[in-house]
């Protein structure tokens, strides 16, 4: 599969719509994620990241705005021992509560399907990492319509171990802009993955576009350590 560059790549589509990366910091040393959201109406934009225990949650900017809490609040990164959650719904709590009762990950989302915003029908996408003893492995997971039919939901799950140093995947909810909104396609995209924390969340940060953007979480996790640096951005400050 041949590398992108997750610069251009976020530079040259107006609305990826939510975007999940996992991968491994070129040293080696760190496990990586990043997640964004962003938004075309007034109430998806009116949303900030805040911290919640390990993870975060999605809160009202303003909370005297917010017209319809179902879909955009919810918590997009929670943590359960060794495992990072990463998702673009509540389907967090469902992978979160499965995986603690030792359901597997795609066990767990057999119970969830894209999400009911006809004609739209966003797709939700997932990822677990799984962080022991210095080995690291992660797995990716789409569930969207077939071609837009709602009758119909098509479950895809990618998983990576053992992930070479300074590779990472990108999925995301759109292919680009549109009405309906087009579902992603393909497998997760590679994209190269840096060990500068700081200078790669702002390349992200800089790259979505500035109109549609609303919030993004970067986190690396120390393989062996398990300890973690994150870093938020929020439009509405």
């Amino acid at each position: 599969m041949k590398m992108i560059s997750i610069e251009q790549e976020l530079k040259n589509n107006t609305y990826p719509g939510r975007g999940i990366i996992v991968g491994r910091s070129a040293d080696g040393t760190k496990a990586v994620t990043a997640y964004f959201i962003m938004g075309r109406s007034a109430n998806s934009r009116n949303r900030i990241f805040v911290e919640e225990g390990e993870g975060i949650r999605t809160q009202a900017f303003d909370p005297s705005k917010m017209e319809d809490p179902s879909l955009i609040i919810y918590a997009p990164v929670r943590v359960l021992g060794n495992k990072t959650i990463v998702t673009n719904g509540d389907q967090t709590d469902t992978i979160y509560e499965g995986m603690d009762k030792q359901l597997t990950f795609e066990q767990c989302l057999r119970s969830r399907e894209f999400e009911p915003d006809a004609p739209n029908y966003t797709p939700r996408i997932s990822a677990i990492m799984h962080v022991e003893g210095g080995k690291y492995s992660y797995a990716m997971s789409i569930l969207k319509s077939n071609h837009g039919d709602p009758s119909s939901c098509n479950r895809f799950t990618y998983a990576y171990n053992d992930c070479p140093a300074g590779e990472g995947h990108f999925i995301s909810t759109y292919l680009h802009d549109g009405d309906p909104l087009p579902s992603f396609e393909g497998e997760p995209k590679l994209l190269a993955v840096p060990d500068d924390m700081d200078s790669f969340a702002q390349l992200l940060w800089d790259s979505l576009n500035d109109d549609n953007k609303v919030s993004l979480f970067v986190r690396y996790i120390d393989i062996r350590s398990g300890e973690y640096r994150s870093k938020i951005f929020n439009k509405n400050q």
